[in-house]
């Protein structure tokens, strides 16, 4: 493996693109706060001044670049402005995507190919800039954002499933080819399960009915951002946000017949609402939408997580494995003390180590 020494998002320069709302936005603002500089890119130029002035107001190095990723030649540029500005980069997030709901033969080609425009070529585009630049400068981190649907795809939104297979494609391609040269980059693959973002009210619905939303359970965008700014600094090879959407994945790879017929049976219910978004932000599939929010304006149905220990756990799997082992202890030395307990011979301290074994279950089975 390459020799590659990340450094710490204080000392970085962080390029994202899809800046403009949602985890892109989240994520600049987590970087920001870190003490990197950090360069935004989306097509929203209204949004985006306003954005940069918030983050400068604050204190923060801030700079953006209007651009469409599905252009090469307008990412190009983007990188030129980010050379002349700062001097280069770090690591840069490839973050901007968006989707379509509706059912395979209902949508026009037209709208396949500029989906993958955005969220497959966007990411090639990112990439393949980034990697230029980060051998010149002697390494740094790409990130790119695939999702829970690169492993397992979600009827009704087909086309954005697709793209984002194509994502884990690239990027696993990419990481082994870079290794294997000797490039000191560290690439990762990013999968958020359900995230409450503008996403929902920026995709384009041709279903029967008002809105969209993401299936529940949804997470913070603030947890997606964790994960980016953990891969800007240590070398990971994926990252799942919300163990939520991976139990899905993780069913349909363990027992794929069952698990379609469990989609079939709710992906319609899971992916719709009656409320209908803000007619200024709906469908930006060709043309960018009021943006500047982190979250969905429209209401969500569901109670939105905050915390994911999932997460945690991979961020920092050795204190997660201390933790598993002593709270595992607990449960084996309480289950002999309840076993004990069973007899006629009652130890001291009976009753305080059942009620510990029932709140080291507790915490094991809200684990994920």
């Amino acid at each position: 493996m390459p020799q590659l020494r990340l450094k710490p998002l204080n000392q970085q320069t962080i390029v994202i693109t899809g800046a403009s709302s949602g985890i892109g936005l989240a994520t600049a603002r987590a970087a920001a706060q870190a003490g990197a500089r950090v360069f935004l890119i989306a097509r929203n130029g209204e949004a985006m001044e306003q954005i940069v002035q918030d983050l400068r107001n604050r204190g923060a190095r801030a700079d953006y670049a209007v651009a469409d990723v599905g252009k090469l030649e307008e990412l190009e540029a983007a990188a030129r402005k980010v050379e002349s500005v700062f001097g280069g980069f770090d690591s840069w997030v490839n973050d901007a995507g968006t989707s379509i709901y509706g059912e395979i033969e209902k949508v026009p080609l037209a709208d396949h190919h500029r989906l993958f425009e955005t969220n497959y070529w966007g990411v090639v585009h990112g990439s393949t800039i980034a990697a230029r630049a980060l051998r010149q400068r002697g390494g740094g981190a790409i990130v790119n954002i695939g999702s829970v649907l690169s492993d397992r795809a979600m009827m009704l939104q087909g086309p954005y499933s697709a793209t984002k297979h194509a994502v884990r494609a690239f990027t696993d391609a990419l990481r082994m080819e870079l290794e294997r040269s000797g490039a000191p980059i560290s690439v990762t693959l990013i999968k958020p399960s359900g995230i409450e973002t503008g996403f929902q009210d920026h995709a384009r619905n041709y279903l029967d009915s008002p809105g969209v939303r993401v299936p529940p359970p949804a997470y913070e965008p603030a947890l997606v951002a964790r994960a980016i700014l953990h891969a800007c600094a240590h070398r990971k090879r994926e990252i799942v946000v919300g163990f939520g959407g991976h139990a899905i994945a993780l069913m349909g790879a363990l027992f794929p017949r069952a698990t379609d017929l469990v989609m079939e049976a709710i992906g319609y219910p899971a992916q719709v609402t009656d409320k209908r978004p803000k007619a200024s932000r709906a469908d930006n599939l060709y043309q960018p939408r009021e943006d500047g929010t982190e979250k969905s304006l429209t209401r969500p149905v569901a109670p939105v997580r905050k915390t994911s220990l999932f997460l945690e756990a991979q961020l920092h799997p050795v204190m997660t494995a201390a933790a598993l082992a002593g709270i595992g202890a607990l449960v084996l030395g309480a289950t002999a003390a309840r076993r004990m307990g069973g007899g006629r011979v009652l130890i001291p301290g009976q009753r305080p180590m059942r009620r510990l074994a029932r709140e080291a279950q507790r915490r094991v089975g809200g684990f994920f």
